[in-house]
């Protein structure tokens, strides 16, 4: 599929609001819908046509029972604020004395510990060796997911953000299997990546996230910086990677082959950490 045919392709967009592009269908029509029009339910999100649907077969059923409100989803990016969250919390466990110092040596990434401890391929993600280390992680994570958690949904999105980080990790075991490496960064540049493809894709204008992606990595590898560029790199082809398999798999038709390719992306990241044991062993 041609960026053009994706511009002009009405599936792509809202079909109330043919403007706005979405990546996000109604469980039960499984039409497009943007972030304004979506409920959230147990089970995903459906439309407001869908909704009121639901509701009036509701009220012909039960008579009596007193009206519920469900919430609204708004373009709130839930993940995206847990993550940041999560990972402040960390960081703060990690600055009191005597228990902090445990806690980040058990959630670093260290290739030759991580076979026997596999959580260190993604808890790396908790742990920033400063306050302008995690400043900058989440600040640029608040800046992204705001933008591609609405895009590509919640779910998408943390499946980007895990499996850039585990991208980030394995590399550093291919290419510095004795670097000790703390941080966000991998999962971030995951996000940027996976933006670039995407915004590229469905016609957006990505000349500032190319810019941010340069400098960034201009800035990983200036001498002195201590910045393990294996993992940024890892993150951030990963997130390329993933951003392709969500914007080629699009159509309803292709949902069940967008899950298989993302677990694909999984396996083989961690079937390459083999390769270390055969190279250094």
């Amino acid at each position: 599929m041609t960026d053009a045919s994706f511009r002009t392709n009405p599936d792509n967009f809202c079909y109330r609001h043919p403007d706005r592009q979405s990546f996000v269908l109604c469980q039960r029509c499984l039409r497009t819908i943007c972030p304004e029009c979506q409920t959230q339910l147990p089970v995903g999100v459906i439309c407001p046509e869908c909704r009121a649907e639901a509701q009036r077969g509701q009220q012909a059923t039960v008579t009596r029972m007193p009206r519920r409100r469900r919430s609204v989803a708004s373009s709130t990016p839930v993940v995206t604020y847990s993550l940041i969250a999560i990972t402040s919390l960390f960081y703060l466990i990690g600055l009191i004395p005597g228990v902090g110092l445990e806690v980040r040596s058990s959630l670093v990434f260290f290739a030759p510990l991580a076979y026997t401890e596999p959580w260190r391929l993604l808890t790396v993600t908790l742990v920033h060796m400063s306050p302008w280390h995690i400043a900058l992680n989440m600040l640029a994570l608040w800046a992204l997911g705001r933008s591609l958690e609405p895009l590509v949904g919640r779910w998408r999105f943390l499946a980007l953000y895990l499996l850039s980080a585990l991208g980030g990790s394995v590399l550093t075991a291919l290419l510095a299997p004795g670097t000790v490496v703390a941080g966000a960064s991998g999962a971030v540049w995951g996000l940027l990546g996976a933006m670039l493809i995407i915004g590229r894709h469905i016609g957006a204008n990505v000349t500032s996230i190319a810019i941010l992606l340069g400098l960034n990595l201009l800035i990983t590898f200036l001498p002195g910086s201590n910045i393990a560029w294996q993992a940024h790199i890892g993150g951030g082809l990963v997130g390329a990677l993933i951003g392709f398999v969500f914007a080629r798999t699009r159509a309803v038709r292709q949902q069940r082959w967008q899950v298989l390719l993302l677990i694909a992306v999984g396996v083989g990241l961690l079937a390459l950490l083999a390769v270390p044991l055969a190279i250094y062993r």
